[in-house]
């Protein structure tokens, strides 16, 4: 099948990364009244959240390999149709353990949203618009964070928290349906040459290059700042402060405008500054975001200015880094655009749901879990971030 790029795949391919926010942000407001209607402690409810991103994380991997041999069409309406059938499945669950299997199917379904839409764009665009095309995919993603917690939060308080699911099914048969009429198969020929080739190969030799490794701890470290910061401040916000889920939708806009604000400034840089400086100085900013957060929290009485005007520029540096640590590790090796795409989605997944899960087993409802886990990610992020940097400029004597 002949087909160029136009405005129509943008919009399908930015409508395609939204299943990812479909099944996580729109949920977010939920967590708390789902523990309260299915009598569950905390660390339960939490893993109603975390399973959905471990489960996101793991399927990437499959998504983004799989892609690479069998083509990226077919595999995108496989995810889909999962994504489907787990909404459904979770919207009639009436237990604890039904809503775990539904969440579990939807967000398998759901990985293939991000891993798929940015190997797509290696193929359409190549690297030298990468990160333009990143940038610009991942700020139509922010349309997903910005509006599901504001969309979630009135359905819960209108409707009860089954109503996130059913408009999950209803959106995700849109995008659905538009994937199939618009999205082509646009795979290099030149893959199906590998499809012989052992997964965990191509795996070995990606993370052979130590600066592959670093973009992806990269992402996920950031990834797991911001994920503690919105899970916390969703629990902390009714525990403490008493607010209905509907404020808490109105407040969680501050991260992806922030998210938003941060694409603007990397889609404006491109190319002109080096990947590894751009990485590095987002690792930087959130780094020193989580700092001020903390001794907010710390030094006076939670208020949601202390837990969201820092997550502005814990989401901005994020925003700013992401690209550039996306379009790095996908440009390693170009006939494993695929497989590297899933493996950077399932490094920033894995470690998002790692640390939420960590900070919902250490709540007690204070901010102190939340300072905690947020130094932890936030540390390792900067560390992380530092390497590329590091790797550049070891090697630059070498091209003189």
């Amino acid at each position: 099948m002949t087909a160029t790029p136009g405005p129509r795949l943008v919009l399908a391919l930015a409508s395609i990364s939204l299943v990812g926010s479909l099944a996580l942000h729109l949920f977010i407001p939920a967590i708390p009244v789902v523990k309260t209607a299915l009598g569950l402690s905390d660390a339960l409810a939490q893993l109603t959240f975390s399973i959905a991103v471990f489960s996101m994380a793991f399927s990437t991997l499959v998504y983004g390999s799989f892609s690479d041999r069998y083509g990226r069409r077919p595999i995108l309406l496989l995810g889909l149709g999962l994504f489907l059938i787990g909404s459904a499945f979770s919207a009639a669950a009436d237990s604890a353990l039904t809503l775990l299997v539904g969440r579990l199917v939807q967000a398998i379904g759901a990985g293939c949203g991000v891993t798929l839409a940015r190997a797509i764009a290696q193929d359409v665009y190549g690297r030298a618009d990468l990160v333009k095309a990143i940038a610009y995919l991942t700020m139509f993603y922010t349309i997903g964070p910005m509006i599901s917690p504001l969309v979630g939060g009135f359905l819960i308080d209108s409707f009860g928290w089954r109503s996130v699911f059913v408009f999950a099914l209803a959106v995700g048969t849109i995008i659905t349906a538009c994937a199939y009429i618009t999205v082509f198969e646009s795979r290099p020929s030149v893959v199906v040459n590998r499809r012989g080739e052992s997964v965990f190969r191509s795996y070995f030799g990606l993370f052979r290059h130590l600066r592959f490794t670093a973009f992806v701890l990269q992402t996920g470290f950031c990834t797991g700042s911001f994920l503690v910061t919105a899970t916390a401040a969703s629990s902390l916000m009714k525990q403490i402060l008493y607010r209905p889920s509907s404020e808490f939708g109105i407040y969680f806009l501050v991260f992806p405008c922030g998210f938003l604000c941060g694409n603007l400034i990397s889609s404006r840089i491109g190319s002109r500054i080096a990947e590894e400086t751009m990485v590095f100085t987002g690792s930087l900013i959130a780094f020193a975001a989580v700092i001020v957060q903390s001794s907010l929290l710390l030094s006076g009485p939670v208020t949601p200015l202390s837990l969201f005007l820092p997550g502005f520029f814990i989401t901005m540096a994020q925003g700013i880094s992401l690209p550039y640590a996306q379009a790095g590790a996908i440009s390693t090796d170009s006939k494993l655009a695929g497989t590297a795409s899933g493996i950077g989605v399932f490094v920033s997944n894995l470690c998002g749901a790692a640390f939420a899960q960590l900070y919902g087993t250490l709540a007690d409802g204070t901010p102190v879990p939340l300072v905690e886990t947020t130094a932890i990610s936030a540390s390792l992020g900067l560390i992380v971030g530092l390497l590329p940097l590091l790797i550049q400029r070891r090697a630059r004597p070498a091209n003189f």
